[in-house]
């Protein structure tokens, strides 16, 4: 008869070995340029069918994968994201993203943003406020929408085709202001161009007399893995006077993308 000491470690093992499994399964779903089955997510991690299907429905009944609509494909769970979106979070602003913001902000005097896209939406990982007078106020995991901001229309035009086809065609075009792109040819239009100039501007498009503009933030692999923005109210600051701080706004980007690990697949 084995030992309680070795019935414990043999347990442990157990749990340790189910522990990797997991994370190994979440690791592959999200870094897949296309969403997996499970039974692909065996094939590339070397496990036996079984043991995937029982490790992927356990992580789904926790909410950290879920099923991409009308597919047997996996994707990212609710729980999941918001976990990421807290370690982004608490990170940025407490390491050198941070300290890179803050210098930006310093540089260009206006308000400038960190931000990530999840779940169809931008979300604000990390801002640093100017101190000018009407400083415009969106706490640290914000979310604003894609179609009508600086960071999503950015996003939006650096994802692959497949990913902004599918995007365009189920979002709605909520008019915010005037100047909201309602049309989605005229938000196509926007789009290649931010792609051909590598910079994306909010002209009063989500809030009326504010104005943003952004640049992308690439992983080692050169994907878009976040986006660094600057705003400021259209009173002290019109879009021809804003296009000057694209250079600075790049150059965050380039000591930013240093802080980023590629998680090689696209923005959902």
């Amino acid at each position: 008869m084995r030992s309680p000491k070795i019935q414990a470690a043999e347990a442990n093992g157990e749990r340790s070995g189910s522990l990797t499994k997991a994370l190994d399964i979440i690791e592959a779903t999200v870094r897949q340029p296309i969403p997996s089955t499970t039974a692909e997510l065996a094939a590339l991690l070397g496990l036996a069918k079984p043991t995937a299907h029982r490790v992927v429905n356990s992580l789904r009944e926790l909410g950290y994968l879920k099923r991409e609509p009308g597919s047997s494909r996996l994707v990212e769970g609710d729980r999941l994201v918001a976990l990421a979106l807290d370690v982004l979070a608490s990170a940025a602003q407490r390491g050198p993203r941070h300290n890179i913001l803050h210098a930006l902000a310093e540089q260009t005097g206006e308000t400038a943003n960190l931000g990530v896209m999840a779940s169809g939406q931008v979300v604000y990982v990390d801002r640093v406020e100017t101190k000018w007078p009407l400083g415009l106020r969106f706490d640290v995991g914000s979310r604003v929408p894609i179609h009508c901001t600086a960071l999503g229309k950015m996003f939006l035009s650096f994802m692959s085709e497949r990913q902004r086809d599918k995007y365009l065609t189920t979002l709605p075009l909520t008019r915010y202001t005037e100047n909201t792109r309602t049309r989605r040819e005229d938000l196509e239009a926007d789009l290649e161009r931010i792609r051909a100039d590598g910079v994306s501007f909010d002209n009063c498009e989500f809030m009326s007399g504010v104005v943003c503009l952004a640049v992308p933030v690439r992983g080692p692999s050169g994907r878009v893995v976040a986006g660094v923005a600057i705003s400021a109210p259209e009173a002290r600051l019109t879009v021809e006077e804003a296009r000057p701080h694209v250079a600075a706004l790049r150059e965050a980007a380039e000591r930013l993308a240093i802080t980023f690990d590629d998680p090689g697949h696209d923005h959902r």
